[in-house]
């Protein structure tokens, strides 16, 4: 099983797209790559910790390789914004590539750039090996399984 861990504005969404993905074996949302140890939502929220809310992934890479994982990321975020996505507004909704393996990282950088053609603007999304995970509240957990008709910036019908 391979890891990777993607932010997209509020994790809610981007936890609930990618657990639909065939090869997804789990998902679980969480703050990532900030100064702050073991923050809360409050905190986060706040600004004053670094993470950006994301979204943890186990895949298996027999059904889907990184590169159509993150083909299926790039459709859903707006790469060229800096700390927006959707109505989500603040550093913690930055879009982000977190991975945990430096062997995936020519994959990465060369899925971004494939991306950029499609782009006047610069892509700003961060790609950075992961520093820290810190796994979010339970009641963020699945959240929109639990509650179908919550808040979701991304389309997922």
């Amino acid at each position: 099983m391979k890891k990777i861990i993607l932010s997209g504005g509020c994790f809610w969404g981007i936890e609930e797209y990618m657990s639909r993905i065939k090869g997804v074996i789990e998902t679980k949302v969480g703050y990532v790559n900030g100064t702050k140890e073991d923050p809360s939502y409050e905190e986060v929220c706040r600004k004053d910790t670094g993470h950006a809310e994301a979204c943890y992934i186990i895949y298996d890479e027999e059904l889907i390789r990184l590169e159509e994982l993150l083909s299926k990321f790039w459709q859903i975020v707006d790469p060229t914004v800096v700390n927006r996505q959707g109505n989500d507004i603040g550093h913690q909704y930055r879009t982000g590539i977190y991975y945990t393996d430096k062997k995936d990282l020519p994959v990465i950088l060369s899925s971004k750039n494939e991306e950029q053609k499609k782009y006047s603007k610069k892509i700003v999304t961060e790609i950075e090996p992961l520093s820290c995970f810190y796994e979010a509240e339970e009641y963020h957990q699945k959240y929109l399984k639990k509650n179908p008709g919550g808040y979701c910036h991304i389309k997922l019908d």
